[in-house]
């Protein structure tokens, strides 16, 4: 839970939000911290005109958890939602060989999401957090589809009132476990502190196809020809979905290898994009 309500709001001030809500400077999004550290806060993107509440996107960068990527691979891809009338909620968190790994990388996230709570107010509640779809490439879909996972009910005294309805999973990293044993195990054994067979209580809570299934529709892509992330941890993890009786889609794109989602010209993320839309626009 997001303990820094009041330092986040007091770091807004009147200019700040008449300026995220100015169309003439609407390009420049609203930088709020939602911890106390230079990597906990997130760009928050707002079309320029809006006479309803907004539904939500937030965007997790991936980079392998590392410090090899920040929340600018996101940024044109912000902008173009933002565009289509959306609220943008582009995340930035403490990473590996930096101040993040186990458990914090997580945790931020986790935090990350739950300010949006926080943050609702000082853009005049236009945010409408039942209506948040959370969007994930690489490292960053394991970290959005975690998130999904780990959401107190509704009821629980801990919620913080944030729901996640939906998620876009791009070339995520679903199965840690196999991961390891499949894949660039360096990775994951930097973000989790060991192999499998030393720590693995943390894989199984760290992995999300461990947790399933979350109460959110699911749709998983993936680029055919991917040699960093196997296509099988999409199509895996959408059969265990299944297999757990909620639905969930998976696309497997033709001629896509990895890294196509973090350039926002390309057809892997326009088609990340469509179904982002499609996803947003049928929250009722």
């Amino acid at each position: 839970m997001v303990t820094l309500g009041a330092r986040v709001t007091d770091l807004a001030t009147p200019a700040e939000l008449t300026a995220v809500t100015d169309p003439s400077i609407q390009e420049s999004p609203l930088r709020i911290p939602y911890g106390d550290t230079s990597d906990t806060f997130g760009d928050l993107y707002l079309p320029s005109t809006s006479s309803t509440r907004l539904p939500v996107v937030v965007l997790i960068h991936g980079g392998g958890w590392t410090q090899s990527r920040t929340l600018a691979q996101f940024d044109a891809h912000a902008r173009g939602l933002a565009a289509e009338g959306i609220a943008v909620w582009n995340i930035e968190y403490r990473r590996v060989h930096g101040q993040g790994g186990w458990p914090t990388t997580l945790t931020d996230v986790a935090d990350a999401i739950d300010a949006l709570s926080v943050v609702a107010p000082l853009v005049g509640n236009l945010l409408d957090l039942q209506r948040v779809h959370v969007a994930g490439h690489s490292a960053g879909g394991q970290l959005a589809a975690w998130a999904a996972g780990h959401r107190p009910p509704p009821d629980h005294h801990q919620h913080s009132g944030v729901r996640i309805r939906s998620l876009t999973l791009m070339a995520a990293v679903l199965d840690l476990d196999y991961a390891v044993t499949n894949g660039r195990d360096r990775f994951v054994t930097d973000l989790l502190g060991g192999r499998p067979d030393q720590v693995p209580e943390r894989y199984h809570y760290a992995s999300p196809i461990h947790h399933l299934p979350v109460e959110t529709e699911i749709t998983a892509l993936h680029g055919d020809q991917d040699r960093v992330v196997a296509p099988a941890q999409s199509r895996r993890y959408v059969e265990a979905v299944h297999a757990a009786g909620a639905p969930a889609e998976l696309r497997i794109l033709p001629g896509t290898g990895h890294g196509e989602f973090a350039d926002a010209r390309s057809a892997a993320w326009q088609a990340a994009r469509g179904t982002i839309l499609d996803h947003v626009h049928s929250i009722n």
